[in-house]
């Protein structure tokens, strides 16, 4: 294969496909399926098979798009990335070439974002293969390895640049009309311990579910159920909000998406208060954490203070840190001048208010913690008030791979007239699903008709649950367990 030829076609690959959303798809009076073609790729008339789940939701089943990517080799930066600056590629590619191969340098522009300016950056590839051909693509992988380079097998479908798909989806419709139902969230048994959706919408009786927001995987093995951002389950704050980043806020049969901020404060009988920086996760040095019975691990062995509350907030035991959290009872735990403030606060026989706030910053003010309101943290914002907008710094992931790169995408959107969808995209199955870029997830759930929308946690963790069965196609080949799941419950 010639350079020249190498370079036509990814040139092609390279080229961003943004398709203009119809005004009236996003301006729908009812909550129904649009009739317009489908936003991504080479825009086409998508097939789709519906099921009522119950009354006031329908399923649906969609197929959009047909495959026509192939693989290439990727030569991966001094930095391990996939691509660099203009200086770093280009020694790169002097380095393939002294192997005697035929590369091609490509200029990838990542789209500008709401709250982070486009980016332009270069990547090195070796080889253009057919979709049946990746055997070659291995074949080029491993003689480029011999010679001491660090490469990869990159289905270009997974780019975010130019394809035509596949595409399989499920779109999950809620009509506030119809609908008699309520939303909840689950952490399933534990804050700490991780379950599947299935597991989950099994306890909570659920008719249907998907997966919820981030889970935290920068923490010890057994505490990675903990949520990445903020938990509320039937009123109970059970995991703090990254200030400002999205999330969904469930009461009854509502769903509102906004921006949160919590606020937990300890404050002794004499008045004095002292910040908790954190509920329901690893503790670090000079914190106050407060750990509630949801917790189901252990609080921190790490030679601080543990108090003990009970349900009025009398202080009925001070212990050593490193024990579980008993029923009926949450615990304060301090290290450093945390724990000094505990001893000199907070004695065994005192008392000890723990006030807490969740504030809607949309509205500006506090939500009430009711026990019909639940919270689940989102990734990134998409849609805002009917228009694209990404807030991908905000929300902490400002990145090439999660803003442009296509993958397995959990996505939930609410309209005008308070109707709740639930949309997974399936991914990273080369020839039978692509996925989604942030761009074309945002694309859409405007089509879709939402007025406002987020990104769920994704990649593996993607999964649509039905009647205690997963409907998709989860990436990893089976389901995976998750830190917390949505709930459509029959009442």
């Amino acid at each position: 294969m010639s350079r020249r030829t190498l370079t036509a076609g990814l040139a092609l690959a390279a080229t961003l496909t943004v398709t203009t959303v119809p005004v009236a798809a996003a301006e729908q009076p009812s909550v129904k399926f649009p009739s317009a073609k489908f936003p991504l790729g080479v825009p086409s008339v998508p097939t789709r098979t519906m099921t009522s789940v119950a009354q006031g939701i329908d399923l649906y089943d969609v197929k959009a798009g047909r495959a026509t990517d192939g693989y290439t080799v990727t030569v991966l930066m001094p930095s391990g990335r996939d691509y660099g600056m203009r200086h770093t590629a280009e020694a790169k590619l002097a380095e393939v070439e002294a192997t005697g191969e035929v590369a091609a340098l490509q200029k990838v522009v990542r789209p500008q974002v709401a709250d982070a300016p486009a980016q332009e950056v270069y990547m090195v590839r070796v080889g253009l293969w057919k979709l049946e051909e990746k055997a070659k693509a291995d074949d080029m992988a491993k003689k480029l390895k011999d010679a001491g380079l660090k490469v990869k097998v990159d289905y270009l479908g997974d780019d975010g640049l130019r394809t035509t798909g596949p595409w399989n989806v499920k779109v999950m419709m809620i009509n506030p009309r119809a609908f008699r139902g309520s939303y909840a969230a689950s952490l399933g048994g534990s804050v700490a311990k991780r379950e599947t959706v299935t597991a989950m919408a099994k306890a909570g009786k659920a008719l249907a579910a998907v997966n919820g927001g981030f889970f935290n995987i920068h923490t010890a093995n057994e505490l990675r159920g903990e949520p990445v951002g903020a938990s509320v389950v039937a009123g109970r704050l059970l995991s703090e909000a990254v200030p400002g980043r999205s999330a969904v806020v469930l009461k009854g049969r509502t769903a509102r998406v906004t921006e949160l901020k919590t606020t937990v404060t300890a404050i002794a009988a004499s008045g004095e208060k002292l910040p908790v920086n954190g509920v329901n996760r690893a503790a670090v040095a000079e914190e106050l954490v407060l750990y509630t019975e949801e917790w189901g691990a252990k609080t921190p062995a790490d030679g601080g203070t543990d108090v003990v509350l009970d349900a009025t907030g009398k202080v009925v035991g001070v212990r050593a840190s490193g024990a579980a959290v008993q029923r009926g009872t949450q615990v304060l735990h301090g290290s450093g001048t945390a724990s000094d403030w505990l001893a000199a606060y907070a004695p065994e026989g005192a008392a000890v208010r723990i006030d807490t706030k969740v504030v809607d910053l949309r509205k500006g003010r506090a939500i009430k913690l009711t026990p019909d309101l639940h919270v689940i943290a989102g990734g990134v914002g998409l849609v805002r008030n009917g228009k694209t907008r990404i807030t991908a710094k905000r929300d902490g992931h400002d990145s090439m791979n999660m803003i442009l790169r296509r993958h397995p995408r959990t996505l939930l959107g609410t309209t005008r007239n308070g109707a709740l969808i639930l949309a997974t995209v399936d991914g990273r199955q080369p020839g039978v699903t692509v996925g989604a870029s942030f761009v074309e997830a945002a694309q859409f759930m405007r089509w879709l008709g939402a007025r406002d929308a987020i990104n769920l946690d994704g990649g593996g963790s993607t999964a649509m649950v039905v009647k205690d069965k997963v409907v998709n196609r989860p990436s990893d080949g089976a389901e995976r367990p998750v830190g917390d799941a949505l709930l459509v419950l029959p009442r």
